[in-house]
């Protein structure tokens, strides 16, 4: 990432006027670059055209693609495949246009951090945050506009996908015209989805610009305690600790030492000593 491209990331940031923007299914896309600029400092290339609207980045191994296209004849802006290796199944994901990029984001950070030794039920995580349980494999929002479910296979009952939907209010249904989805494809890791639920149940308001684009009328917006150059900041530490946890995982994986490599990747983005004051 160049610093010209940090640099138009934090004067956005630094022109508005951010708004704690609640609840997160509702807050609206807000900024691709919370995702590109993630997997950037991770060592993923871009493989698209320089001028063309969709962006394509692909992983150090190649194994793994976020594509992005703003101009896609179908509800999906975002997919990701990840290709069949000797050892693990191939798998797809994809993600309606207003899907906030925070939320898309902790998703794609989990490709670059090691899996956790042992994960949670994500749909604990949707009931601590005052979801309804519609069984053992549905959830909904406490406003009903925000419906997760687990589909098992039929064939396979190891293997199940799942399915986000963010609907309005339908009129003596319970869901109306949709707003944004999330598909997880059978045999996507099952940390990678419940990292995105997790993110999605975080009862944390996310931040948006005063004429930022939101999902719904219902989205409750309030002035942020945060300045821009704190909203800046935050970027930068995430950016700065997805490095360092790439460098340490290309250390382990070449089995040398990640002191110094880890020290190096620690530094800030270009620009971000003047943003963050």
């Amino acid at each position: 990432m160049s610093e010209r491209q940090f640099a138009a990331f934090a004067a956005k940031q630094e022109g508005q006027i951010p708004f704690d923007t609640s609840p997160r299914h509702l807050v609206g896309p807000g900024d691709a670059r919370h995702v590109t600029h993630g997997l950037a400092a991770a060592g993923w290339s871009p493989t698209s055209d320089a001028l063309s609207p969709e962006i394509v980045l692909q992983s150090r191994d190649r194994r793994i693609a976020v594509h992005l296209d703003p101009q896609s004849p179908t509800s999906a802006w975002w997919r990701v495949w990840a290709e069949n290796t000797d050892n693990e199944a191939g798998w797809y994901a994809e993600f309606g246009e207003l899907v906030p990029a925070e939320i898309l984001s902790r998703f794609t950070d989990a490709l670059i951090a090691p899996p956790p030794a042992q994960g949670a039920d994500p749909f604990e995580a949707l009931v601590t945050a005052g979801w309804v349980l519609d069984s053992a494999t549905a959830a909904r929002s406490a406003d009903g506009m925000c419906h997760v479910t687990q589909r098992h296979d039929p064939v396979d009952a190891q293997t199940s996908s799942w399915h986000i939907e963010v609907c309005t209010p339908g009129h003596g249904t319970p869901m109306g015209p949709r707003i944004w989805h999330a598909w997880f494809a059978r045999n996507t890791p099952e940390h990678l989805v419940h990292t995105f639920i997790d993110a999605l149940a975080d009862l944390a308001p996310l931040q948006r610009g005063m004429y930022d684009r939101t999902s719904h009328h219902s989205v409750v917006q309030r002035p942020s305690p945060l300045t821009p150059a704190q909203v800046v900041a935050a970027h930068v530490t995430r950016l700065n600790t997805i490095r360092k946890q790439a460098s340490a995982t290309r250390q382990r994986q070449r089995g040398a030492p990640a002191t110094a490599a880890a020290a190096k990747a620690s530094t800030a983005p270009p620009g971000a000593r003047r943003s963050s004051r």
